[in-house]
Formats: structure tokens, sequence, C-alpha cells
């Protein structure tokens, strides 16, 4: 029997089938997160955030040609290229599963027969369409992330230490670690998770060389292993340019040379360094070495890719993050110095108190004719520290998640105990273990929540079981049960895969040895190396693909350990069907089923769309501030690649405080004009004021914000005030702030319509609302001060309140924006940013601009999406009751209709269902009681279905006044009322009936 056919083949049908899947359900715009800046940047090969992918920028550069010159469809052609790379990740993960069942299955020198190569090709089968329907990978695998890109890198690495491993006798079979090497060193031009195979491979090469195999050698070849992976981690990727940078320092400070000269100088030396370490390989006959150096040569020819990134950032693209061009903003990048450090093996605790600082070496920035020194680099020191330090962040917020996950009291000290706990319990319980189980065991729903009992855990659909853990499952609520991530595996997958772990360390443990490093190198180990804080912004499984990945081989393997089981029951050939069989049902079968409509995004342009309403909020010509990914990232997509709205300038303010983003602000871009900032680029460069303190200097009234800036941003010593060190230093003297209006401007650059002439207040006045000055504040100033109402200027809804320096009373709302509009205000009402809206504009652009992505049919819609409902809501109710009290009802009602016609009817979120009251309230007054009713009715349902729930899983008194179920009994009482005040007896009856059985049910549990 030809065995290297068969495997081909069905390793080709495995892709297939992945491929026809990840197509199928593949988003066909760009999606929220990462995507949209790595589209954006791909399209026009620009520089993503660190520490960069520029190899995976240019193959998706590659895929969009495909979209044949029409930009909508060049995100669709880039997921496809994620799509395509994770079918290619099942092939090469099916060959793996073969070539690991082979080795055992099949013995050299045996005969093939057909029952063992059903077994092989049946472990491969199973094994390679788990992963392919597997929760996490899946995810990635249709949009246009690295994540895809870099599993397909983590599946060919191991794939070919096996081929070298089945060929390592004959003659040129190193060649196979030469090619490791390569896709090693490509692989970090994607992303790093690759080099975590290393380990596995060491044990590999040692097992495959070593005749007399000891528990010491394995213990060395394993330290072997992970002194390479530290050795590339940091020397290649991190010292090799950091040497580089110290040459350039010398040859263009000391000697007088140009810049990049110590770094050709550096390169002309590694090169030469290595072309006599070969040399000298040869002619000495140490093939280790020859090996290790060639390695080594591939391994920076794959990260060459990087060049890329310098080059295009001199390019000055519109795109270019940390503006990497030249080696010590390279440095800087790679390093990923923007997101700072974190403790891992040794720091402080939470509540640790700083009591000095340890000096460390310069930060280089690049000046006119040499390098300038920006600063210095400085380490807390601390009073109380720890090892493995795992509730360290002192972040309020993370503060209270760590006092509850732990149940400490408010005053408590972490005990170096209660720091483990915490890892055990949180990192690795919730943040790990938890992902592994939605994979293999089930998932309750896509909430995150958390630690929540409602959101986002793992079920498995045996309901004994899931009730010792999540509480009673008579009554689950819709927030679960409803929710397409409701995915019910029974444990069968987990089962299968350690039916296959314990076959393959019973069978052949050196191998398992192997596959258990790699489970534990991409998992646990990561697990331990990010260290990460409570409250993350998003899911982090993806950081978890290779451990999974793993996992599934000894799912396939599972096949094989079922097998040999039934081969006393059965023919061997019925042996390994039957296996096979059970194998497909019990993993991808289910997986499959359960996981589609979760997964399947072929209808969803809401991250798209979304994007495009944020645009359209915008006057011509104006400039939006934004903050997160999420209100900034499609943005750039939409203008960058789709061209939509190019006139719009976006200023992200999370990185409008460094001096690099600053100076791009100064430049047009496309067709969005330069930012009105007036500093020179030398007042805010690294190191030069950096943060301005408060200091209050008692001045009377206000002070006109020209005046502010001038005070920030002079070098006179006389506006400075004298530091503990007796250097002057920049500072704010007053938070009462003022801009004097001159209503002739504002109505000559259409800021007011000149009907509202006489609403225009002569100064705004607000009160600062920090406590110092960074750069982004800096440049927000200085764009205020001096844009003269010439443009426009909006923050994005979804920016946080600190982040509008005091302006909220003069900011309004006109859809996903709110604009800064010089309007008198009314002392007696609320700051409150959100009670305020340009009814008119808000409704022309909500009724006739926006796009709504489809949010009301899509098949599915992610977390992200689901979150902007209830802002969504929120905006057609306030319009709705702001048109109504101007005496328009006509339009009122239709703001309120449209709402209903574009947010799906399902109830996403338990807190959207507040703004339902509202929507409720506003239909009845509107004359629409009939809609009223069913809204009322379907959310007075969904509300008494999940305290139900609540009340069943209930197990102290102090959880009785949770949240929720506060929110929950008060929107139902509202209900009713509304409803009763509106002659709707028969809803109010029903509402009131809801309210009084949870009243009992919650009253009997605090009795």
């Amino acid at each position: 029997m030809n065995y290297t056919k068969t495997n081909n083949l069905f390793g080709w049908l495995c892709f297939i089938v992945a491929a026809v899947t990840y197509i199928l359900t593949l988003e066909p715009s760009a999606s929220f997160w990462d995507c949209g800046e790595f589209i954006a940047a791909a399209y026009k090969l620009q520089i993503v955030h660190q520490p960069g992918a520029p190899l995976f920028l240019m193959i998706q550069k590659v895929f969009s040609l495909l979209a044949a010159g029409d930009q909508t469809k060049i995100a669709y052609w880039m997921n496809m290229g994620s799509a395509l790379s994770s079918a290619a990740t099942i092939l090469f993960l099916f060959w793996t599963i073969t070539a690991l069942a082979r080795k055992i299955v099949w013995k050299q020198g045996e005969e093939l027969t057909k029952a063992k190569l059903m077994i092989i090709i049946g472990s491969g089968v199973v094994g390679a369409l788990a992963y392919t329907f597997s929760d996490t990978f899946w995810f990635s695998a249709v949009e246009s992330e690295v994540y895809a890109m870099s599993s397909l890198c983590t599946a060919i690495v191991f794939w070919a230490i096996l081929k070298w491993d089945h060929h390592a006798d004959e003659p040129g079979a190193d060649k196979w670690l030469i090619f490791i090497a390569y896709i090693m060193g490509l692989s970090i031009g994607v992303h790093l998770l690759n080099l975590l195979v290393i380990p596995a491979i060491a044990i590999v090469y040692y097992f495959r060389r070593n005749q007399n195999i000891t528990t010491k050698g394995t213990l060395l070849a394993l330290l072997t292993g992970i002194v390479i992976l530290a050795v590339i981690q940091y020397g290649v990727i991190q010292y090799l340019v950091k040497f580089a940078a110290y040459f350039d320092l010398f040859f263009v400070n000391t000697l007088g040379l140009g810049f990049g000269t110590g770094v050709l100088f550096f390169a002309l030396l590694i090169i030469g360094g290595l072309v006599y370490g070969i040399i000298y390989s040869i002619k000495k006959a140490k093939p280790v070495l020859n090996l290790s150096l060639i390695s080594l040569v591939f391994i920076l020819l794959g990260y060459s890719s990087f060049s890329m990134i310098v080059i295009r950032a001199k390019a000055d693209p519109v795109l270019n993050n940390s503006d990497p061009d030249n080696v010590f903003a390279l440095l800087s990048y790679l390093n990923r110095e923007q997101y700072g450090d974190r403790p891992l093996l040794y720091g402080q605790y939470f509540d640790s108190q700083p009591i000095d600082y340890k000096e460390g070496g310069n930060i280089y920035r690049k000046g006119e004719n040499k390098y300038e020194v920006a600063g210095k680099k400085f380490e807390q020191v601390y009073d109380r520290n720890t090892l493995l330090p795992r509730m360290y962040s002192d972040d309020p917020q993370h503060v209270g998640f760590y006092r509850d996950w732990m149940n400490m009291g408010q005053s408590e000290s972490p005990t170096f105990a209660q720091n483990l706990g915490f890892g055990f319990s949180y990192q690795f319980g919730f943040m790990y273990a938890r992902y592994f189980l939605w994979d293999f065991a089930g998932r309750q729903n896509d909430d995150q929540g958390h630690g929540n009992y409602t959101s986002g855990n793992w079920i498995s659909g045996i309901k004994p079981l899931d009730a010792m853990r999540l509480g009673s499952q008579e009554h689950l609520p819709p927030s679960i049960t409803e929710n397409n991530a409701y995915n019910r595996f029974y444990f069968l997958p987990l089962i299968l895969g350690l039916i296959g772990a314990f076959w393959h360390f019973k069978r052949n443990q050196k191998d398992a040895g192997v596959v258990g490093l790699l489970f534990f190198f991409t998992g646990v180990a990561i697990v331990i190396y990010l260290n990460q804080t409570p409250l993350q912004p998003r899911e982090r499984d993806y950081a978890y693909a290779g451990s999974f990945y793993a996992f599934t081989i000894w799912i396939g393997l599972g096949v094989a350990g079922i097998a040999e089981w039934l081969k006393n029951k059965v023919n061997p050939l019925g042996a390994g069907a039957i296996a096979t069989v059970i194998g497909l049902l019990a993993a991808p079968v289910i997986m499959a089923k359960e996981g589609w409509n979760d997964h399947d995004r072929s209808e969803k342009y809401t991250a798209r769309d979304f994007a495009i309403d944020y645009l359209e909020s915008c006057a011509p010509n104006a400039i939006l501030f934004t903050y997160g990914d999420n209100d900034t990232y499609p943005l750039w997509y939409v203008q960058e690649v789709e061209g939509i709205r190019p006139d719009v300038r976006i200023v992200n303010t999370s990185l409008l405080g460094t001096d690099w983003y600053i100076r791009q602000m100064k430049e047009k871009t496309n067709q969005g004009a330069a930012l009105p900032i007036t500093m020179p680029n030398a007042k805010f460069v690294q190191g030069v004021r950096d943060v301005l303190r408060y200091s209050d200097y008692q001045l009377n009234g206000s002070v006109e914000l020209k005046s502010i800036f001038d005070i920030l941003t002079s070098d006179n010593d006389n506006d400075k005030v004298t530091m503990q060190d007796g250097s002057k230093e920049n500072f704010l003297p007053t938070k009462n702030f003022k801009l004097t209006v001159d209503p002739e401007q504002v109505i000559s650059t259409n800021t007011v319509a000149p009907t509202l002439k006489d609403s225009i207040t002569p100064v705004m006045e607000w009160k600062y609302n920090k406590n110092y000055v960074s750069k982004t504040e800096l440049a927000m100033i200085d764009i205020l001060a001096h844009n003269n109402w010439q443009r426009p200027i909006y923050f994005a809804v979804t920016v946080p309140n600190s982040n509008f320096i005091g302006l909220d009373k003069y900011l309004y709302n006109e859809g996903f924006a709110y604009r800064l509009l010089p309007l008198k205000t009314n002392p007696a009402d609320s700051t409150d940013q959100e009670q305020k809206l340009n009814a008119d504009v808000m409704y022309n652009n909500m009724m006739n601009k926006f796009r709504w992505g489809n949010m009301k049919n899509a098949s599915y819609l992610d977390p992200e999406s689901t979150r902007m409902i209830s802002i969504i809501l929120k905006s057609f109710n306030q319009l709705s009751e702001e048109l109504a009290l101007k005496g328009d009802k006509e339009k009122a009602r239709k703001a309120l209709l449209k709402s209903i016609e574009v947010v799906p009817d399902k109830n996403y979120s338990f807190y959207s269902v507040l703004y339902r009251y509202y929507t409720v309230d506003q239909l009845y007054k509107l004359g629409e009681a009939a809609k009223a009713n069913n809204l009322a009715t379907q959310t007075a349902g969904f509300i008494a279905a999940e305290l139900t729930y609540m009340g069943d899983i209930i197990q102290s008194v102090e959880n009785i006044n949770s949240n929720e179920i506060q929110l929950g009994m008060t929107v139902l009482n509202e209900l009713a009322k509304t409803a009763e005040e509106n002659k709707q007896t028969a809803v109010a009856t029903n509402i009131k009936n809801k309210l009084q059985g949870l009243q009992s049910r919650f009253g009997a549990l605090q009795q």
C-alpha cells in the first residue's frame, strides 16, 4: 500500500475541509481590535503597533492584490489570507499526528496493513479536524490577524522536526534543521509565539542523536533548548539591534560620521564573523558548530524582514507607529517600551510603597546631527517584594479586583500564599484553564464577565457536573441559552484527548514528552510570562492557541488508543474504523455543530459600519479625538483602505502622549489637514515636558487658554518652578481655564448656525480635571488655543470623560461623537455631556448617514458588536426624547422606530435592558402602544429569567444586593409602572406578577 500517497491525500482533504469552513464563515470586512490597523497598514505597507509584524504585512499585501482594485474587497481578501494560513496549519497538523501515530502503530520493517493505515489516517483526520473547529483557532482563522499565520509557522516547525527525526540517519538530513531555523527567523516577522517550540525541538534532537538516554541528559537538553530560546528572544531580536545602536552612537557622536554608519559597520562585522566561523567549522570538521552557525545565518535572513520597518518608517507613511526610522527608535520599538514593564520573577505587591529608585542607562533620541540624551531609565525600589509577583498592579480597579477575588479586607496586605493563590486561581484557572475548557468541554456564552457567574465561563452540558461549579442548571437564563456561544461538548473532546495522552505516554514516552513540552511551553509558560492583570479589555485565549494545538495531537491519538482497546473485541480493521467514527463524533462533529453559529461572521459588517458612523458624525475637515483600539483601528481602515471621509483627522489620545505621534499630527495626511499644533518639535521631544505638575498659584478668576499654553511651553526660567534637585520645570499654575469666543468667527466657520447667535457664550469657562499635564493634554490645549474655530472638534462617544479635560458641559452629541460648541450653559443644569445633544444634526446623521453593519440580520454578533447595542439604544432614546421636548413628535417617533429596525430583537446584555426601558416609555408617549407592549413584555421576560437564575445560584445574603439584581428589579418595577400609566393593564399585570414572584424569592433567600 502507498502510505505516502494516502497520507498526502487525506492531509489535503483536511486542508479543503478547513479552507471551506473558514471561507464560508469569513468576516467580509474588517473586524474589531487590531484587524483594522493590520489591514490598513498592509494595504500601504505602513507601520503597526510594537513590536511589528513586517512579514505578515507583506504577505497580506499580496493577498490584497486579489481584490483587483475593488477597495471594498481588500479586507475580505486579507481575511482570506488568514483562512488559507489556518487551513495550511490543519494540513501540517494532520501530517504531524500521522507521523507520531506511525512510529507506534507501524514499526519499521513491519507490513503496513489496512487496519494500521486506518488507525494512522483516522488519528490524523480526527485530531486535525478537532483543531479546525476549536473555538480559539476558528476565531483567528476568519480575520486578518497575526495569529493564524503564527500558528502556521508553529505547525510547519513542529512537523519539520518530525521529518528530521524520520530521516535523521540519512545523508543531508540536517537540512531540515536549517529549514526550521529559517522558518523561525521568518516567524519573528509574524509573531514570537513560534519560538516556544524550541525546547521541544531540543528534546527531539537529544533523543535522536543519543543512544543512552538519561534523565540528566534530558534535563540538560531541555535547559539547552531554553537557552537557545533566550538567545534568539534576547540575543538576536534585541541585543543585536542594541549593539548596532551603540556602535552607531559611537560612530555618530564620537567620530562625527553620519547616522547609520555604525550600524553598517556592525552589520559587516557580524557578516564577516559568521563567514569566518562557517569556514573555520568546515576546515576543522566541527559539524555541530557548522550547523549552529548556518542555522543562525538563516534565522537572521528570516529576521531581516524587519528592514521593511525602517525603510517604510523613513518614507513617513500615514500610519507610522513609533516612527522607527533610526536604530535607537527601532530598539525601543522591538522592546515594546511604549507598553512599559511588568515584574516577572521578582517584584512588588500591589500595596508596596516606593522608597527609592535605581538609575539606569541613558535614553537616546535622534537629534539634528547626533544622538541626544532624552533622559534616564529609572527603576522603582519598593519596601515589600516577592518571588513570582502575581498581584502587582497598583491600578485602583485592579486592586479592588485582587481583594474581591481573594476575599481580602480593604486594608489587608497580600501574603505570598495569596499572591500565588491569585496566580493559580485567576491567571491559570480563569485566564487559561477556562479557555482550554471552552475548546474541549464547552462554553457558557461569549459575554466577558470577568468571573461573573452568568458570563463567559466553561460549561459541559452535563447538568449535575455543571451544577457543582456554576449552581443550578434548571433555570438557565436567555443570556446563556439564547447565546450562540452556548456550546456543549459534554467533555467528549477532552476525554478523547486524555485517552490519547495516556496511550501516547504508555506506548512512546519520549514522543509524548515532546508533545507535553510543546503543550507546557505554549500554555503554562505563557501564563507565567504574560503575568496578566485582571479586567483585561478582551478575552486573551488567542495567546494559548499553541497549547490547544498540542492537545489536539492527543485528541487524534485518542483514536489509536480506542482502536487498541477494541482490537481484542473486533477484528483490527473494524477496530480502526469504529475508533475513527467514535473520534469524529466525539470531537470534530460535535465541535462543528455547536460552534458553527458563533463563528459564522459572513454576514457581519459592524466594525466597518460603526467606523463609518463615527466619521459621518463629524462635520467636514473635523478633528476627531478617539481613545481605544475599537474607536481608532476600524476608522483607520475605512479611511486608508476604502477612502471614506479622509478629511476627518483622527487623533488617538492614547498615542498623543508621544513625541512621534504629535509630529505626525503636525503634517497633512491624505485629505486631512495638519492639526493646529504650534509647538516646535523641540518643545515636546521625548524627555522634554513629559509631565507638567499642577501648583496652585491662587490666581483670581479663569485664565485664558493661550496664556496657560504659553506658561506651559515657555523657555523662560521666570515661568518655571524650581524642583528639589534645583532644576527648573514648567508647571500648571491654575485649573480654571477660559476661552474667549468671537461670535462672528464662530458663525462664519459654520460652527454655530446664525439662528443660534444669541446662544453663543462670549467666554467658555471650565475647570481642568487633572493634577498634571502630560503631552496628550499639552497637545490638546495647543489645538484648542489656536484652532480659532476653523475646524470642528469632536470626541468619540467611547472616549472616557477624564479625557475631555473638563469640557464636558460644552460637548453636544451628534451621533457617535460629541462636538465642542461654544454655547451658553445653565449652571443649574447637569454638566453630564450625555444630556446635551445637537438634535437636528444628530437626527440627520443617525437616520440618513449611518450604517448599521447588518446587525439586525447577521447570524452572529461578536461581543464587541453587542457592546455597541447599548450605545445605539441610548443615542436613539436621547434623540427621541430631545425631539419630543422640542415638539417634533413625528421625528421623535421615527427615531425610536429606527432603533427597533436596526437593533436585534434579542437582548444581548443584561445592562442593555435599562435602555430598553427608556425605549418602552418613549414609545408609549409617542402613541406606539403595540410596539411598546411587545418590547416591555420581551424585556420583562428576559429580566425575570435572568433574576430567576441568579436566585437559584445565590449562596449567601451578601450576594442578594448585587448590582444586577437591584437593576433588574428596578427596571421591572418601572416597566410595570409605565405600562399601567398608559392603561396597558394586561402588560402591567404580567410584569407585576413576575416582579412579585421574584420579590418573594429573594425575600425567602434573605430569611
